[in-house]
């Protein structure tokens, strides 16, 4: 049990500066003085309430004329739809059931409001037997044959 000497301390490793101490002036300092690397960089306004500030992005922004907006069904589409829905002899919410969406979605269809949706479309093309895309607007949907 010599090897045991209760008096000596040996420190393994020791702990560097906490966040808060390495980012002080007089951390940076002395990280300077030693000849170390220190990098430093300025948040823009970090810590204050700043996110309704007008910069130069939001006022390029607010300069810019294009008018960006989503492509919406075009009314002929919507027509369509109502007249292939009431020649079925259903409403809107018998075919909202049938192609599994709210009834508000084909009231935005036959309105013309709604942003087009491929997989919603198929769905009403198939439903009503029409051609609802492309061309053909209107037309009879033709049953393809399935493939063996």
């Amino acid at each position: 049990m010599a090897e045991s000497d209760w008096d000596t301390v040996t420190v393994l490793r020791k702990k560097g500066p906490t966040a808060a101490q390495a980012k002080s002036k007089q951390a940076i300092a002395a990280a300077q003085r030693r000849g170390e690397d220190v990098e430093t960089s300025k948040k823009w306004s970090a810590g204050q309430n700043k996110q309704h500030l007008v910069t130069k992005n939001t006022a390029k922004l607010d300069r810019e004329t294009e008018e960006l907006h989503h492509e919406r069904v075009p009314l002929e589409v919507g027509k369509v739809i109502m007249k292939g829905r009431q020649d079925k002899g259903m409403t809107q919410k018998d075919l909202a059931t049938k192609v599994n969406e709210k009834p508000q979605i084909i009231g935005d269809y036959e309105s013309g409001k709604a942003i087009p949706n491929n997989q919603i479309l198929g769905k009403i093309e198939r439903v009503l037997g029409l051609k609802l895309r492309g061309r053909e607007i209107g037309q009879p949907l033709e049953a393809k044959p399935k493939k063996k």
